[in-house]
């Protein structure tokens, strides 16, 4: 399994080879760099941490600073379950070249907050007449109650707060990949408004960047000559 964490930019299209334009979504994706590899979380599943999009340390509380010790300060951590056998570590970067044109993603997303909205907007309820003695009732929800066990029943579709919810969209494709600027393009809509954190995932064969050990700088230490002693008395004796 292959995954990245993304940042959602707005929509736009494409034009394929065969002239067929394609409606897309512009998503800047990593570079995450991996945080931590739980082997063995509460629920006995192999995990990979990996974090998204710089901040400041000033932003960040002291236990996520000593969290992110010799790593950059990112401002997202999101979980992602790993195969077992997956051979990943501490400090690995994952980039936009994991992904190659035509594979199959899994995005997540939190959907747009659209506020407080009655029935007609949140569940498209058809409303009421708006004659014949139905007076200010048009979009109205109508009779919420059983009339034999006296109460509402539980989920019933009533009026309330809309959007800000967490919407997984499976099959979208991607149409183009390009590693210089961290950015997919993914065909269709996904979940989110502009700078919308996205979880992507897909099948496959994750590729990671290793993490490279900082050079062994040796620290040469300049030879002091000491002057004769001697010569300096000699010389303050011929100046009196």
């Amino acid at each position: 399994m292959k995954f990245i964490l993304g940042k959602k930019i707005g929509m736009t299209q494409v034009f394929l080879p065969n002239g067929t334009v394609v409606p897309v979504t512009k998503v800047q994706a990593g570079p995450c760099q991996i945080a931590e590899v739980r082997a063995d979380n509460k629920n006995g599943v192999k995990a990979v941490q990996i974090g998204f999009g710089e901040t400041k340390e000033t932003r960040l509380a002291q236990p996520q600073v000593g969290h992110l010790k010799d790593l950059d300060k990112v401002r997202n951590l999101r979980d992602f379950k790993v195969d077992s056998n997956a051979e990943v570590k501490r400090g690995d970067t994952i980039t936009v070249e994991t992904f190659i044109v035509g594979d199959k993603v899994l995005v997540v997303g939190e959907s747009k907050g659209k506020g407080f909205a009655g029935v007609v907007k949140r569940h498209h309820f058809r409303g009421g007449p708006a004659s014949h003695g139905h007076k200010d009732n048009l979009r109205m929800p109508g009779s919420i109650g059983a009339g034999g066990v006296q109460r509402v029943f539980k989920g019933m579709r009533m009026g309330g707060r809309m959007g800000g919810d967490r919407v997984t969209i499976k099959n979208l494709e991607i149409v183009e990949v390009h590693p210089e600027t961290n950015e997919l393009y993914i065909k269709g809509a996904v979940p989110g408004g502009r700078n919308a954190l996205l979880l992507i995932s897909a099948d496959g064969e994750l590729k990671l960047k290793a993490v490279q050990a900082a050079p062994v700088v040796e620290e040469v230490i300049p030879e002091v000559v000491a002057e004769p002693v001697v010569e300096q008395v000699a010389s303050k004796n011929q100046s009196a």
